[in-house]
């Protein structure tokens, strides 16, 4: 890559999202705040966010669980890059977990809730168009689907 495309990829936003399966193969999801100023408001949407400057998208993911849910990352790796074009703009990195607890426990400290769904009532609920997209790999890639 020449300096020129390596500038262009590191001033490029990013961002990062987590998709977290319980024991159940449920998936956590975060209904985000309906306020405007920021993307996708009032969508169910995975945790995650952009990353500060200087920031890895597995830096970024690792604080933004801990500080939207008071999550620890655990055991995170990553899936693949998809970009949100009509939301922020972002070059989102997925990335995938597991954890088995309890979900209205958790410390909300952005969004209405966080709830786990099972992967056949997410059609009816309101996702972001990249989001879903991302959901779908996910599922699709899984050992026996």
């Amino acid at each position: 890559m020449d300096t020129l495309s390596q500038d262009k990829a590191a001033a490029e936003p990013r961002g990062a999202v987590a998709i977290i399966t319980n024991r159940r193969d449920e998936l956590l999801l975060h209904l985000r705040d309906d306020v405007e100023g920021i993307a996708w408001p009032g969508h169910w949407s995975l945790l995650g966010g952009g990353c500060d400057p200087g920031e890895s998208p597995a830096e970024a993911i690792v604080r933004e669980l801990d500080e939207e849910a008071g999550l620890d990352a655990g055991s995170l790796r990553p899936l693949f890059e998809i970009h949100d074009w009509h939301g922020s703009g972002q070059l989102i990195t997925f990335f995938a977990s597991s954890w088995d607890g309890d979900e209205t426990a958790l410390p909300l400290a952005e969004g209405v809730k966080l709830q786990f769904f099972a992967p056949e009532h997410l059609p009816v609920l309101t996702i972001p168009p990249f989001i879903r997209d991302g959901i779908h790999r996910f599922l699709a890639a899984r050992p026996g689907t």
